[in-house]
């Protein structure tokens, strides 16, 4: 079957979002334009290393091609606001590409389907017709830099992370290695 590549030139939305309660949440990346909307799953790692990774291409174009890029985006500028429904996956992600246009000064994101074997890595961000299938976004540098900040925001938002493991404590309880899987006596509100 022919590789479907869906292309997001000029993006009305490109945003990571969640769907579910925390600690047990799935993560998406959406993209619209016009009237279309496609949703792929990601993982929370995924979600924050793209987000890390934006931020150094865009320091990296800043300095290679003397690009303008903006430092932070007005908080008025990111997007908050939920996904949009129905969210209907289209592929789970399994790798990812970056890289920047320098013709229309724009960072390009690719995500790729996951697969059963190894992807080879000329596939991203090019439009052979073997490969999996793929979401390919334009942005703008502000629209990347909103997108890595909301990024950054939807993955701290989960639960608070345990001030000894730092592994992420649950609502019902959380058996911290760090004491060797004893509760303090004040922690179970006894003695």
């Amino acid at each position: 079957m022919a590789r479907v590549i869906h292309v997001f030139r000029q993006p009305d939305r490109f945003v990571a979002g969640t769907v579910g309660e925390p600690g047990d949440r799935t993560f998406y990346l959406q993209a619209s334009e016009d009237v279309r909307t496609i949703s792929v799953t990601i993982e929370k790692q995924q979600v924050a290393v793209l987000a890390e990774r934006l931020s150094s291409l865009l320091e990296e174009v800043a300095t290679r091609f003397g690009a303008d890029i903006p430092e932070e985006v007005p908080d008025e500028l990111v997007d908050v606001d939920p996904l949009d429904v129905p969210v209907e996956e289209e592929f789970r992600v399994g790798t990812m590409g970056l890289g920047w246009d320098a013709e229309s000064s724009a960072v390009v994101v690719e995500l790729l389907a996951i697969t059963e074997g190894e992807v080879d890595e000329t596939v991203v961000l090019d439009d052979t017709e073997e490969g999996p299938d793929a979401v390919r976004v334009f942005l703008s540098p502000l629209a990347a830099r909103a997108f890595a900040e909301r990024a950054e925001r939807v993955v701290n938002a989960g639960r608070k992370p345990c001030p000894l493991c730092g592994e992420p404590l649950d609502p019902a309880g959380h058996i911290c290695p760090r004491q060797n899987g004893y509760r303090r006596a004040a922690d179970l509100g006894g003695e």
